[in-house]
């Protein structure tokens, strides 16, 4: 009930900060932000891609670690957290892909190369679909949330993989620009809004996971005394 009282005053300051965010970044990306020397205004799609990508190795982990908290101390709020992640997850590492294919047809001139940071970005991708499957296969819910969360901590290896395939593999793939924060490879007039798309997509997720986590709440505790009270329009005395 705490957090689901936490989470009822955060959500609103989350949706605001999402809509500001990506009005500031869709403004900066699209219409500021000067046209790359070598690729014109086709690298504008990064805005979506780069933050996408960036935020499907972000949620696994965040799912991983919730699985493995309630995997090590039956936590119920973990477990519900670990699952609200793995469908937004694999949503972002969908649009990531799928962006990616889109970028990827005017400057590789294929929709898709079989080559190290996207075949394990799909891996990602089956990684999350393989933990929702789990999720449903179970009656027991609670037992589908562990067989879940054990599937995404194997799956942990992958994310290392992903992150350094483009230095351990030689790939079509370019290499890290924004994560070379000493120096890094692109000019400030386009980082700036990128960065804060990073931010949009991060409060996005904070807020969609916590919409997510009251709706399972909700349903796990639709038994209980203050799940009753809320039902007869008492919310706001919780």
């Amino acid at each position: 009930m705490h957090f689901y009282r936490l989470s009822h005053t955060l959500t609103p300051w989350l949706a605001v900060a999402t809509l500001g965010l990506f009005a500031w970044g869709v403004v900066g990306g699209l219409m500021l932000a000067p046209a790359d020397y070598q690729q014109g205004d086709s690298f504008r799609i990064m805005y979506i891609h780069v933050p996408a990508a960036w935020m499907s190795m972000f949620v696994y982990v965040t799912m991983a670690a919730a699985g493995g908290v309630a995997l090590i101390w039956k936590l119920k709020l973990a477990e519900i957290v670990s699952r609200a992640c793995a469908p937004l997850g694999a949503t972002f590492t969908f649009l990531a892909l799928v962006t990616g294919s889109i970028w990827g047809k005017p400057m590789w001139g294929t929709w898709w190369v079989w080559d190290a940071r996207l075949t394990s970005e799909l891996i990602l991708l089956f990684l999350y679909l393989g933990v929702i499957a789990l999720h449903g296969a179970l009656d027991d819910r609670r037992a589908g949330a562990r067989a879940g969360a054990v599937l995404a901590l194997i799956g942990v290896v992958n994310i290392p993989i992903i992150h350094f395939s483009v230095e351990w593999w030689s790939t079509l793939h370019q290499g890290a620009t924004v994560s070379k924060f000493s120096k890094p490879s692109i000019h400030i007039d386009m980082l700036i809004p990128l960065l804060v798309m990073i931010g949009a997509f991060q409060c996005y997720f904070a807020w969609s996971l916590l919409l997510r986590v009251r709706g399972e709440i909700l349903d796990y505790d639709r038994n209980a005394s203050w799940v009753r009270e809320l039902g007869r329009g008492r919310e706001a005395d919780l």
